[in-house]
């Protein structure tokens, strides 16, 4: 079978070096099920997870977009990664010797070679950073500034915080020694053009920089703060091919391991609270940056966390930011409680003037659930001391309560709303039935992929729907294909029997590929098999069939009825288009044909009894 210039066994080391359940693990939180691990899909937005790993097959397949593959194929989708690539970084993981050139796998295009060579400028340009706030005069002041803000040596290093001199060429002069190409460095928002267009000079200036890493721990934005009162006090790198400011969560690559422990994630808005906040013991906290909270940076947090604490500033704008973000965290299916800060203070002062334990107590183990929040939020709107603004809030409030679903947490907010405010919990819950009855509409009974919610890609264009019903020849060709794919021996009996006689093209090739595949002497193995393949659709077709499990009702008898049934569709083609010409001939008044095809029809459908 080939394979490009990647050698077989090189992908199939590559495989055995690695589990799939850590691959996918570092992009989607799994939870087990039965013999399966299950989590939201990276590829499509749902709330339900329909994304299904495969340990002992080391596969992966989603129900709901029809994804699928093996470790390699997940890493080459997830990452943006050519095969060769994902082939490559894979390997030097866990440090195999590829010396068969797969260098020259995949030749990288020219925005892979920018973008490798972009990441080299922001690490060197990180490094240098650091370098001057440690070792230089220049870096002495910043220093004492963040010593002054609560910062210790440890924790500057943590987060790789380092310091831009007021001098406008000093990593411009850098890279250009290094023969970075300078215009790219600008793209990529190292550098700014001069206005006259005569060369470039450093982006950032007199400011602390705090370097922004993806998942993985590289270095690809920076966040530059001012010491002083000048403007603007943040200062981000621009978008680039590296760095989407809507996707990216600020400290999620050392936050990860605590959020697999806890399944929790607290959401703060900037840098500083993150940090100050990773001091007080939180080891979970991710930030926005300093920007409102966006779908896809919600979409990313429920598949790493179930639930989010969100713990913005607390002033008003702080306050509405996060009665924002609510929505986003629970469409995206998150479990969202709020903290609340007193005096409009940010974590970073908070902790700064009370200390890190009774922030833990205080703000961060007091955070209330969002319904909750959103009645407190809302009050602020009404003068609670007059009868109709107390009517209107009340009215406002069992609106939200409402929307609950679990009655226990109706009636536990209707009996707050009773006691506070001294009506009778009857009354109250008759408006709230009243409220429910007018706006139910078509509740649905559950969650599924054909609900247009659950049935967007991550492109936004809509997935085609799977039908959940076959007729019986491609039921039995998927059938053969998934007990193929486990037993060469049944593999090479179909092939001696029915050949390339599969009658869906794609369920064709894929049984091609399998012929090649054990007569080059391969074990069953479906993580190097789908490996072989390098064609999407039929990886994911692969995958499918490997969530099949039929083996313990496989015997002689079965597979030669999937054979038989396989064999008679062409046949009950041919039947019925005879029929339709025998119509044809006799409302023309050819006779003749309509008797020659009535013979042949005979004949046809004895095929079939014999068959």
């Amino acid at each position: 079978m080939s394979n490009g210039r990647i050698p077989e066994h090189v992908i199939d080391a590559v495989l055995k070096a690695h589990d799939i359940v850590e691959i996918v693990g570092r992009h989607v939180h799994l939870t087990k099920q039965g013999h399966y691990l299950k989590g939201l899909c990276p590829f499509h937005s749902e709330k339900t997870p329909s994304f299904t790993v495969t340990p002992e097959r080391q596969i992966y397949h989603c129900f709901g977009c029809g994804a699928g593959g093996n470790a390699i194929r997940f890493i080459s989708e997830v990452e943006g990664l050519s095969f060769g690539q994902a082939v490559r970084k894979l390997a030097n993981e866990a440090n195999l010797d590829v010396g068969f050139g797969l260098q020259n796998a995949q030749e990288e295009t020219k925005e892979q070679a920018e973008r490798a060579k972009l990441l080299e400028g922001y690490e060197m340009a990180a490094k240098l950073y650091q370098y001057i706030l440690h070792n230089t005069e220049q870096g002495k002041a910043a220093k004492a500034y963040l010593r002054d803000r609560g910062m210790n040596d440890k924790l500057i290093e943590t987060f790789g915080l380092g310091y831009a001199p007021a001098r406008w060429d000093t990593l411009t002069n850098l890279l250009d020694k290094k023969q970075y190409f300078l215009p790219l460095m600008e793209q990529g928002g190292l550098l700014s053009a001069k206005h006259d267009g005569n060369g470039y000079v450093d982006k950032f200036r007199d400011r602390i920089m705090f370097p922004i890493y993806d998942w993985k721990g590289q270095v690809i934005a920076f966040g530059g703060r001012a010491m002083g009162n000048v403007q603007p006090k943040y200062l981000n790198s621009p978008e680039s091919m590296l760095f989407h400011k809507s996707r990216t969560l600020y400290n999620l690559h050392l936050a990860r391991p605590q959020i697999r422990k806890t399944q929790e994630i607290v959401l703060f808005e900037g840098y500083m609270d993150v940090i100050r906040a990773w001091e007080a013991g939180i080891k979970n906290g991710v930030a926005t940056m300093g920007t409102a909270l966006t779908s896809e940076q919600a979409e990313s947090i429920r598949r790493l966390a179930e639930r989010v604490t969100v713990v913005y500033d607390g002033d008003q704008a702080g306050q509405t930011a996060a009665y924002k973000s609510i929505p986003l965290l629970e469409n995206a299916g998150c479990q969202v409680r709020i903290a609340m800060l007193p005096d409009a203070l940010d974590p970073d002062e908070y902790i700064a003037k009370y200390g890190s334990e009774r922030f833990v107590r205080e703000v961060i183990e007091t955070a209330v659930p969002s319904i909750k929040y959103k009645l407190l939020y809302f009050r602020n709107n009404y003068r609670l001391q007059e009868d109709g603004e107390k009517l209107r809030y009340i009215k406002q409030a069992l609106k939200l309560i409402a929307g609950l679903s679990s009655p226990i947490e109706r009636e536990h907010y209707l009996r707050e709303l009773s006691s506070e405010f001294r009506y009778s919990l009857e009354a109250l819950q008759q408006n709230l039935n009243e409220i429910r009855l007018q706006t139910e509409k078509n509740v649905r009974s559950g969650d599924n992929n054909g609900n247009p919610w659950n049935n967007v890609m991550n492109n936004g264009k809509p997935r085609k729907e799977i039908p959940s019903m076959v007729p019986a020849y491609q039921f039995a060709e998927r059938q053969l294909l998934a007990v193929m794919m486990l037993d060469r021996d049944i593999a090479g009996y179909v092939e001696r029997r029915l050949g390339d006689g599969f009658n869906v093209e794609a369920h064709a090739a894929l049984a091609a590929y399998l012929y090649s595949y054990y007569a080059q002497g391969y074990e069953p193995n479906a993580g190097t098999f789908i490996g072989m393949l390098q064609d999407d659709k039929l990886e994911s077709l692969a995958s499918s069939l490997t969530l099949i499990d039929n083996r313990n009702g496989i015997n002689d008898a079965v597979i030669d009825d999937y054979i038989r049934e396989i064999k008679k569709y062409p046949l009950l083609q041919s039947l019925e288009l005879k029929k339709e010409e025998v119509k044809q001939a006799e409302r023309s008044g050819d006779i003749p044909r309509a008797l020659q095809l009535g013979s042949e029809i005979i004949s046809l459908e004895k095929q079939l009894k014999s068959s």
